[in-house]
């Protein structure tokens, strides 16, 4: 599964730094920015399963950066199943 975030994240030693942590603390997770694009995006690929959107949005919360998920005009259902199911933190 592939997730797009939008971010604040504006210098390559930051976004790199975010990587690694996405990566350690995700296993199967593969991240890496955009910094040109206007959204800063990030891109999160999980080939054995869902990406934990939330989990990896409350991880760059307590990093200092700021992240939202970009929604697609047609959302798959683990989109639409996320904004509507509470989500329990793996960072506890």
């Amino acid at each position: 599964m592939i997730e797009i975030f939008r971010t604040n994240v504006d210098d390559e030693a930051n976004a790199g730094m975010l990587v690694s942590c996405i990566e350690k603390h995700f296993k199967n997770h593969q991240a890496s920015f955009d910094l040109e694009d206007c959204d800063r995006i990030l891109r999160v690929i999980n080939n054995e399963g869902e990406v934990f959107s939330y989990q990896l949005i409350e991880l760059l919360f307590k990093l200092g950066c700021k992240a939202e998920i970009l929604e697609d005009e047609n959302p798959s259902a683990v989109q639409i199943m996320m904004h509507s199911t509470k989500y329990y933190s793996v960072l506890e």
